[in-house]
């Protein structure tokens, strides 16, 4: 599409990518490992976009792969908006980051809702398969909200739950940017603790909602068109980072 807009001679293209393919390829985590983000951000180059918006990249260091201007959309201003009218209690929640990765997102949502925050350390036998959950931080008599940035197959998120519960969690949220949901991730969801499993429409998943009650979720169209809007017409996309359009 973006090659068919440039041979039409298109002024500029713009291409909005709410869920950034392959964004986990993002390095050579073992000797041979293809690094397929570079290779799908080279040919949307050769294709011929002079411009890409995306959500929520999994690794922000994306952005240099590309050799154009790159939006990197942040859910967190939608997710602050979220927890504040629809968790009910919020006042009295914890924030926990389900692994060290993720303690950077965690944090920042904890220092602007002025909540705690708390970790979990997670000891893997072989990939995809974790073997024990370690927590550092007090949950006891609180409600924890765990902040990831991707759902696949939702494993690690059930067992967080499950060892929030197990020390002293009154309730428990995952709120989480892209909900991929593959494989047995629904009837996951269904057998665990978790009281909902809110997530953005930067996947289509209304299949899945119809067979899963848990799980919500956020509508980021407002943030993409407001981006868009601004791209459009020349106006700074900065005010995006850090607050959701209405």
């Amino acid at each position: 599409m973006i090659n068919a807009c440039k041979t039409a001679s298109a002024r500029r293209i713009t291409a909005v990518i709410p869920c950034f393919p392959y964004a986990r390829q993002d390095k050579k985590d073992k000797s041979r490992a293809p690094i397929t983000a570079k290779l799908v951000a080279n040919m949307l180059i050769v294709a011929g976009a002079n411009h890409v918006i995306t959500v929520d990249l999994h690794a922000s260091q994306i952005q240099g792969f590309f050799n154009v201007p790159v939006d990197n959309l942040y859910c967190e201003p939608s997710m602050l908006k979220y927890i504040r009218t629809k968790i009910p209690n919020w006042t009295n929640a914890i924030i926990v980051s389900p692994d060290a990765g993720g303690a950077k997102r965690a944090t920042s949502i904890a220092d602007r809702l002025n909540l705690d925050f708390a970790l979990i350390h997670k000891e893997r036998k072989r990939a995809n398969e974790v073997s024990r959950m370690v927590l550092v931080g007090d949950v006891r008599g609180k409600v924890a909200i765990v902040v990831d940035d991707m759902a696949d197959t939702c494993g690690t998120l059930s067992l967080a739950a499950k060892t929030l519960k197990e020390n002293g969690a009154t309730k428990v949220y995952a709120i989480v940017a892209h909900g991929i949901l593959s494989g047995k991730a629904i009837d996951v969801i269904n057998n665990s603790v978790l009281e909902k499993l809110v997530v953005t429409n930067t996947i289509p998943h209304e299949d899945k909602k119809a067979i899963c009650e848990k799980i919500d979720t956020i509508d980021i169209s407002p943030t993409l068109a407001e981006a868009i809007r601004r791209t459009h017409n020349g106006e700074s996309v900065s005010f995006l980072f850090s607050h959701a359009p209405e």
